[in-house]
């Protein structure tokens, strides 16, 4: 029996989740507090060159390590960009 698009909602979701998490354990919260050694852009402006980086490489289909897909990225890019308007909504509001 085909699935439901809420099952495969949930599993997206759930690996998208799995992903970001990992990747949050391995880099550090780096997204969301950058260390600004180079660069002193706020932290949603480098959010967004990281998405454009992500699009330029799936407009030119350039290649990425296997275990990577610039797609899913950019998805997760779009997540931590929504968590850090969060932040920033918070942070106004005190």
């Amino acid at each position: 029996m085909k699935r439901s698009f809420a099952e495969y909602l949930d599993e997206v979701l759930a690996e998208l989740r799995t992903m970001l998490l990992e990747k949050n354990r391995r880099y550090g919260n780096s997204a969301l507090e950058p260390m600004r050694v180079f660069s002193q852009a706020p932290r949603r402006e480098q959010i967004w060159v990281r998405m454009d980086d992500k699009l330029s490489r799936i407009a030119q289909g350039s290649a990425t390590p296997d275990s990577e897909n610039p797609r899913v990225d950019l998805v997760g890019y779009g997540i931590i960009d929504m968590i850090a308007e969060k932040i920033e909504e918070e942070d106004a509001n005190g």
